[in-house]
């Protein structure tokens, strides 16, 4: 296929980039950032700014399908103002940008696979999450559905579109699990908070795994709850991940010390969401990482 990546120097999209380029596809990659060496030397790379026109529009013709992971890492910084703001504005301005792109192709790609995350859900307590309930109504959830509202706007073009609403994705020595192996390996690790929330984990083969299902499968399309099928607690979380780096899971971190930490960010941590795969397995996606414990063995830590 050929196929525009957007987004393609984060941590899922280069990582999705490799598995596509090992398996043949013509890639066109778009990125704020200026050419990454890692990147493989049969692909355009192709930096862009969202909302400005440019030569990348001209990718989106003739492309089979476009694949959206761009957006300002919710994690990276404080939640200022300005921050949230970014945050906001770099997932719905780049989704924007694509569809009008769309509009304009002579020949309109097939799908678009546009990121989401299970933040659409807000915090729910233990709430049962699938991609048919209701949406939350915190910073999070507001953003996630309007971004989603954005995506949407390319099957009026006749491009299917498919969400996916990723939880925390478990990879080595990146993303969220490398912040919470740091502390267990001086031996202060624990659970955030309560402990009682829930963590939406999904491995980050599955994650990649689940993309080019996705791309490969004519009939999917709406919402995807990227999450493996067994939710646990962040107690339970801490618990595991203590048996698997033969470490104690015992300094639990106060939410009051959090929210004074992190500010409003604290919120993303403390409140978790039980959130079930429902639409994938509907469609006979087998997750490779299913339970947490051979999730973290198999990754080395």
């Amino acid at each position: 296929m050929k196929l525009v990546i957007a987004g393609a120097s984060g941590f899922i999209g280069s990582m999705l980039v490799q598995r596509l380029w090992q398996r043949g596809d013509s890639l066109v990659l778009l990125s704020r950032k200026s050419r990454s060496p890692a990147a493989a030397i049969n692909t355009d790379w192709l930096v862009w700014q969202p909302g400005e026109s440019g030569g990348w529009e001209e990718s989106i013709d003739e492309a089979d399908g476009i694949v959206n992971l761009a957006g300002e890492g919710i994690a990276e910084k404080r939640w200022t103002e300005r921050q949230k703001e970014m945050i906001r504005s770099s997932r719905i301005d780049s989704t924007r940008a694509l569809v009008h792109a769309i509009a304009k192709a002579k020949a309109k790609p097939k799908f678009l696979i546009n990121a989401s995350a299970v933040g659409y859900y807000g915090a729910r307590g233990d709430e049962t999450l699938t991609e048919e309930s209701a949406p939350g109504k915190d910073y999070l959830a507001r953003v996630c559905v309007a971004w989603e509202e954005e995506a949407r706007k390319a099957q009026d073009h006749g491009v299917r579109v498919a969400l996916v609403r990723t939880g925390i994705v478990l990879a080595k020595g990146k993303g969220a699990l490398a912040k919470m192996v740091t502390p267990f390996k001086f031996f202060v690790g624990g659970p955030l908070g309560s402990g009682k929330q829930w963590m939406p984990w999904i491995h980050i083969e599955d994650e990649i795994g689940l993309i080019l299902f996705l791309i490969e499968n004519a009939n999917a399309q709406g919402s995807f709850n990227a999450t493996a099928p067994n939710p646990v607690t962040m107690e339970e979380f801490c618990r595991v991940l203590g048996r698997v780096l033969n470490r104690p899971s015992w300094a639990s971190v106060p939410a009051s010390a959090l929210t004074l930490l992190l500010g409003e960010m604290a919120d993303m941590v403390l409140a978790g969401q039980k959130a079930l795969p429902n639409a994938a397995q509907k469609l006979s996606y087998k997750f490779k990482q299913p339970t947490l414990t051979e999730a973290l063995e198999s990754l080395g830590l």
